[in-house]
Order: C-alpha cells, then structure tokens, then sequence
C-alpha cells in the first residue's frame, strides 16, 4: 500500500493535478515551464508514473504551491518533507522568539501583534490594549482570532468608524489568502465573518494604495495605517507562517494619543 493511502493523503498525482487547475494552467504550459513532455506530466498527474523529488519541486516552483503545501506534495509521493515544523517554544526557534520579542518592543508606543498563518494570536504588545479595549471576554479567550475579533459586533466593530471599508478590505486580504493557499480553514473562516453584520464598500478596491483603520477611543477617532512584516528567509513552517502586524500613527493627533496612553512623549509620524 502506497505512503499516500496509509496517511490517507490523496495521491500525489491527484494533488498535482488540483493545484495546476487551481493555478488555472494547463499541462502544456506547466509541462514546458518545468522542461518535461506533457506525457510524462499527464503519467504523474493519473498516477502510471511516480514524479522525482527533483521535479516535484520544480512543479511546486511554478505552481506556486505554498511552503506546507509543497511539503503534502512530497509527503504523498514517499519523500521526505523539504520544510521543518517546531512549534514557537522549542529550541530552535529560540531566534525567531528573541526577534519577535524585538520588533514588538520597538513599535511601543504603537500597537503590534503578531498572527499564524489562520490569524491565530501568538503575541502583542502592550499597544494592542488600546485597540482592544471594551471587545467582549468570549473574544479575548485563547486561541483569539484577530479577524474575529476586528469585525465581530462584540469586539472592535462597534469602534471602527470607517467598518465598511475596513471589513471589506480583511475580507479581501482574507480571501486571497483562502486562494493562494487552498487552506480550507481560512475559507470557513472567510465564510464565518462574510456573514457578520457590517456592510461592505463598494469603493474599496482591491488595488487601494492605502486603507486606514480609523477607531473611536476616549472620545475621540484615531487614524491607523497597518503595515505586514515576515521572514522572508524562513525555512521552518512555523517562521515562514507568522506575519507581524503593526499600526502606525496615520496623522500627529494619533502619534499623541497613542503615546499619552502608553505614558511616553509623542512621535513625529512623518519620520
């Protein structure tokens, strides 16, 4: 019995076949892209033949298959997978915990946190309470799902003036990830909060330069511009999954507000 049927991985041909489908391509132009005969693509895509590491990897290349993805690929085929996976408390990832820990204090006073690849919580700063502030407990319970939490009516929707354009901009984002990765938990996730009140913008295009989340906080409406950072050379799952979410002052009221509440004095948001 083959690897794929004991785990109960559909074969690799099958998984082959569903991402070049899902890229929208065909077996000419995936097979000339990867330097074999349409022939030997069609063989491995029906399972007469078993695909080499070497081209399985060159496929995944030009399928754009993401990092966890090429590793299922491998897996049914009989290899090894190409990336490792810890969790965030082990050993090795002691680095990755240490610049994590960095980046979040050198955003303070502005918040910033830090998600998974299903916009899990994993860390924040103290910052984030500002954003925070008055969502519902069920919410704020672990695991916390930041998504969930920004547009649920028991959490920040009540607070963000602009909801409309905001939650049709995490829908989008959301979307396009639920797309490119074919992760079927970010589009139930997307199905969820597709379905909580809240409107949509139609204006906001998904091409916008820049979408602002604008929130009421002490009587008053702060302006936000989020910016996404990752490790661009992270080899180990986890890494290569996390996104640090930062919020930065979009105007000078902001940058005092932010610093009054985090008791330090004001930033230029400009520099």
């Amino acid at each position: 019995m083959s690897a794929a049927l004991d785990s109960g991985r559909p074969p690799v041909g099958a998984l082959v076949r569903t991402w070049r489908r899902r890229r929208r391509l065909s077996q000419l132009d995936l097979s000339c892209a990867c330097g074999v005969s349409t022939r030997h693509l069609s063989f491995v895509e029906t399972g007469r033949s078993r695909p080499g590491r070497q081209l399985l990897l060159r496929l995944a290349e030009q399928l754009d298959v993401p990092p966890r993805a090429r590793n299922d690929l491998l897996l049914a085929a009989g290899y090894a997978p190409q990336h490792p996976e810890h969790r965030l408390a082990d050993a090795p990832m002691a680095p990755v915990r240490q610049a994590l820990e960095l980046l979040l204090a050198a955003y303070e006073p502005f918040p910033a946190l830090v998600v998974d690849r299903c916009w899990t919580l994993v860390a924040a700063n103290r910052s984030t309470g500002l954003l925070t502030a008055g969502a519902a407990g069920h919410l704020l319970e672990p695991p916390v799902n930041v998504l969930r939490l920004s547009l649920h009516p028991d959490g920040l929707a009540p607070r963000i003036t602009n909801l409309a354009q905001w939650r049709s901009h995490l829908l989008h984002r959301l979307a396009r990830d639920a797309a490119a990765t074919a992760d079927p938990v970010l589009a139930r996730l997307h199905e969820e909060l597709a379905a909580l009140p809240g409107g949509s913008d139609p204006d906001a295009a998904p091409e916008a330069v820049v979408v602002p989340l604008r929130i009421r906080h002490d009587g008053q409406e702060l302006v936000f511009l989020s910016t996404v950072t990752t490790f661009g050379t992270a080899v180990d799952l986890t890494a290569a999954e996390l996104s640090i979410e930062t919020f930065l002052p979009a105007d000078a009221r902001t940058a005092a507000a932010t610093s009054r509440c985090a008791g330090t004095s004001p930033a230029d948001p400009g520099t």
